[in-house]
């Protein structure tokens, strides 16, 4: 960079001294020519530029004098490329000197004024009368450049050379050494750690050669005391390997004892239930027997004291085998449509009494919101709700239980409900709190001795709630009250379970509404304006006269009982007065008055209405006069001691013949005496090669078979008797205290087709039987070979209506799916083909369809699996013709329908 600099330097002085050289002539001499044209005097002006010629004769080729018109005036001499020397430009232009490069020639012009210029202003065009131009010769200069360029050329070389020398040298001694300590640097990360770099240095290259071997010396040392703490967490872990190995060989014999043990504990659990109900069965049974008869008061007390003794016992015993099989996990939980408003309506029912005879305000608040057709484990939520209700009872002496149900959020089929279940009784300190969901344990366990009970009911609910996927929690204070909730997720059933109510009908209709009760006031007031209607309530005896003897007429008038038949001043209050302002009277009572008005409702009232009030309860008294609510909740609040009306349809079926086997003199003997209040025959016999001699012998209609016998059990017996004779389709009753749902199952696999649970209850007997024979006499009718009827019964809950509809609702399908399927095969339309056959299996879900049900489900999993439709031709077209058979098993069985109801009637 230096030499560039300097030469390009040099060469441009060379050519700056040039111009100057070629200025300090040609100047002067334009000068000296300016005396020759004024005189005009050639001779002199070429006398003057052949004498600066010849000084300068080694630069100058050339000098000419050209004049104002650019004429040649006088010239040193000619030569060929003479014509450069003349100005390109008017002559007039040139007003200094100026220098023109021309190759290695330099044309160099200076104007000639006249003598009137002032050299001191700018000049005029009329001030120039001619220039001289002179031809310089650059060649020397040139020359001398090049040998510039040339012997700056090889000085640089030389100092490249002399550079690469001396760096070599230097790189040499520093490379050498830097390349060793790599090398060894490598040696250490390979593992060898003995490495070291060898050789002096200078410098820092030494201080880096001591600072290597010494981080290779540490490394080996750590490497060394790394692999000794190795060497001994390896023969630690060995130790620790052996230990875990038999500690897992003794968890191993620990799990088989506990699983056999928890065997033992169920097997011991089903013999003692069984142990236990076989007793009580005769218990209550004769108990209940006895209450028939002619009784003095005193000793049908006693005998209501047995049963309800023996009831608890019973209610106890359920609650350990409901424990037992949380705890085992052999709880199913059911998905099967139900409604809300039964369910809840079916758990207070009997508590209801119990509550009033405490005098407790029982209310229900249930969110009208919430959808009429559910899916879930409906036995599960009323045990729940039941159990918490109950709870509420027994420790509140005064005030309410309010029994809240709220729907919280709802995504497409799926929901999820809340209940509350409010109590104002004697609450729960926080350090009670801590104890309440343990099993056998309750809050304080002072007061089991005062309510009694085993602490159970809410660990079953917690874990009933947990494995329905909910949650469970409570609030409380002492002396104030506690309030227990939970919540539940659940679906929504496309099978409705009755039809909708026209509740448009009731909008802007009047009610009269009389209730002393405030809470019940308030949940009856928030039901009927929901439902729109114009409510007058009265929350007092005097309001409600003040409102009757303004003789303005109600389209619905809801009364209170008690106030109603007696007015606290002992002025009657004639109810024909009420029926004269409304065409439908309503009047609510609760369980403990029901035998003192029921003259009054049979004689005068619209509807009876009994306590707690479910809306939908209330609703159907309002659309419906003399309807199904008081009927069948007059059924199921009819006391034991009352021939039921269900006793009395039997009257069509007393020609019956039954058998009745049980080993266990007792039940033996209580189940006959059942039986023989309800149909002509009964054989009874105590063992199953008795069950097995007699149904060869002769035929049954019904036949009632314990489980547990000496000998021939009661599922061995089935077998035999399923397998010929003449009861090979005769309906075979299980009558067992064996309650899991395994051991359920395991008696329909053996050909049973129904259960019974122990301790018999006459109302469960009587029901059974009736359905039973019923269903024997169109039995034949109902064994189709694509629809199982026992199988859509048990889907709907064992309601025969429901099972009828749900087979309908696909039967209406039917056609439609057909339809779609065959047009998605002639398109080939995947979507289309998914989307009927998906449609399809939700119909045949609840309907008895098992065959259907499993070639739509195998079909839609191999269509989501993206099978096409021409590898599923033949399943297609075998579903097809199952389609064909299932419409028409579907309405044969449909019109054997009303000859089974007929015949339950």
């Amino acid at each position: 960079m230096l030499g560039g600099y300097f030469s390009n330097e040099r060469i441009e002085n060379l050519d700056h001294a040039l111009k100057v050289q070629a200025m300090n002539i040609i100047e002067p001499l334009a000068l000296a020519s300016e005396a020759g044209f004024t005189y005009s005097n050639r001779e002199h002006i070429k006398r003057i530029i052949n004498m600066a010629h010849q000084r300068q004769s080694e630069l100058v080729k050339s000098i000419a004098v050209f004049t104002e018109k650019n004429i040649l005036h006088v010239t040193t001499s000619y030569h060929r490329d003479f014509e450069l020397m003349r100005l390109p430009a008017p002559v007039r232009t040139l007003d200094k000197s100026e220098v023109q490069h021309i190759g290695t020639t330099m044309i160099v012009r200076s104007p000639i004024f006249s003598p009137d210029y002032d050299h001191s202003g700018p000049a005029r065009t009329q001030d120039i009368i001619g220039y001289v131009s002179m031809d310089m010769n650059k060649e020397h200069v040139l020359l001398e450049q090049h040998k510039l360029a040339i012997t700056t050329f090889v000085i640089i070389l030389i100092g490249i050379q002399l550079n690469l020398f001396f760096s070599f040298k230097l790189v040499r001694g520093m490379t050498r050494p830097i390349q060793e300590m790599v090398t060894q640097m490598d040696a250490i990360r390979r593992g060898q750690l003995a490495s070291r770099v060898e050789g002096e240095t200078i410098g820092e290259l030494e201080e880096l050669r001591l600072g290597i071997n010494g981080m290779a010396q540490t490394l080996g040392d750590y490497h060394r005391e790394v692999q000794a703490s190795v060497e001994q967490a390896t023969s630690d872990m060995r130790q620790t390997i052996e230990q875990v190995e038999i500690q897992n060989i003794e968890l191993d014999i620990a799990k088989r004892k506990a699983e056999t043990a928890s065997q033992i504990k169920t097997d011991f659990l089903a013999n003692m239930s069984h142990e236990l109900r076989t007793p009580l069965n005769g218990i209550i049974g004769f108990s209940r027997q006895l209450q028939k008869s002619q009784l003095h008061r005193s000793q049908r007390d006693y005998l209501r004291t047995i049963e309800h003794s023996a009831s608890s016992l019973l209610n106890i015993i359920n609650d350990i085998l409901d424990l037992s099989k949380l705890e085992a996990d052999k709880m199913a939980i059911e998905h099967l449509p139900f409604s809300v408003y039964e369910c809840v309506e079916d758990s207070l029912t009997l508590l209801s009494t119990a509550a009033a005879d405490k005098g407790l305000e029982l209310v229900v608040d249930i969110d009208p919101n919430i959808p009429e057709s559910l899916s879930g484990d409906a036995m599960r939520l009323g045990q729940i709700l039941s159990n918490l209700v109950a709870n509420a009872i027994k420790f509140t002496d005064e005030g309410v239980v309010r029994i809240q149900v709220e729907q919280l959020e709802q995504k497409g089929d799926r929901l999820s409900i809340k209940a509350q279940v409010h109590d104002s009784g004697i609450g729960i300190s926080a350090a009670q709190q801590e104890k309440l969901f343990q099993a056998f344990n309750q809050a304080d366990s002072s007061i089991s001795r005062k309510y009694g009970g085993t602490g159970l009911g809410l660990v079953i609910c917690r874990r009933l709630v947990k494995k329905m996927g909910g949650e469970i929690g409570f609030s409380s204070k002492p002396d104030v009250g506690s309030t227990f909730w939970f919540t539940l997720p659940l679906t929504t059933s496309p099978y409705a379970i009755r039809d909708l109510m026209p509740t448009e009908l009731l909008q802007h209709k009047s009610v009269l509404l009389y209730q002393p009760l405030a809470q019940t006031r308030k949940v009856m007031e928030k039901a009927l304006n929901h439902y729109q209607l114009a409510v007058t309530s009265c929350p007092d005896l005097d309001s409600f006269y003040e409102h009757i003897n303004k003789q303005q007429s109600y389209d619905f008038i809801i009364s209170a009982c008690c106030e109603t038949a007696m007015d606290k001043k002992q002025e009657p209050l004639a109810i024909q007065q009420l029926q004269a302002l409304t065409p439908r009277l309503i009047i609510t009572h609760g369980n403990q008055n029901l035998e003192s008005i029921e003259p009054l409702m049979r004689n005068n009232a619209d509807n009876l209405l009994a306590m707690p009030i479910v809306h939908k309860r209330l609703l159907q008294c309002l659309l419906y006069p003399n309807g199904e609510p008081s009927e069948s909740h007059e059924a199921k609040s009819a006391p034991h001691d009352e021939p039921s009306s269900l006793y009395q349809t039997m009257a069509e079926l007393r020609h019956a013949k039954v058998l009745a086997v049980d080993d266990n003199p007792s039940n033996l003997k209580l189940i006959k005496t059942l039986l023989e209040e309800n149909v002509t025959e009964v054989v009874s016999v105590n063992s199953g090669t008795q069950a097995i001699r007699e149904c060869r012998e002769q035929a049954f209609d019904v036949i009632f078979m314990d489980i547990q016998m000496p000998g021939i059990d009661g599922l061995s017996a089935t077998r035999i008797i399923r397998s010929n004779g003449l009861n090979q389709r005769t309906p075979i009753i299980a009558v067992t205290a064996h309650t899991l749902s395994e051991e359920r199952h395991k008696y329909m696999q053996s050909g049973m087709d129904g259960y019974l649970a122990k301790p018999i209850m006459e109302n469960e007997l009587v029901a059974s039987l009736s359905t039973w024979l019923a269903k024997g006499e169109t039995e034949s009718k109902l064994q189709l070979p694509c629809i199982d009827w026992k199988l859509a019964l048990s889907q709907a809950n064992n309601n025969a209506e429901l099972a009828k509809e749900m087979i309908q609702m696909m039967l209406d399908d039917l056609p439609n799916a057909h339809t779609n399927i065959r047009r998605a095969m002639t398109h080939n339309d995947n979507s289309l083909a998914q989307q009927s056959v998906h449609r399809l299996h939700g119909a045949a879900c609840y309907a008895g369809v098992v065959s259907m049900q499993r070639q739509c489900a195998d079909i839609e999993t191999q269509l989501k699996q993206g099978v096409t439709l021409a590898t599923l031709e033949p399943e297609i077209l075998q579903l097809l013709d199952e389609i064909n058979k299932v419409e028409s098993a579907a309405i044969e069985l449909l019109q054997s329908q009303p000859q089974l109801e007929s015949s339950r009637r």
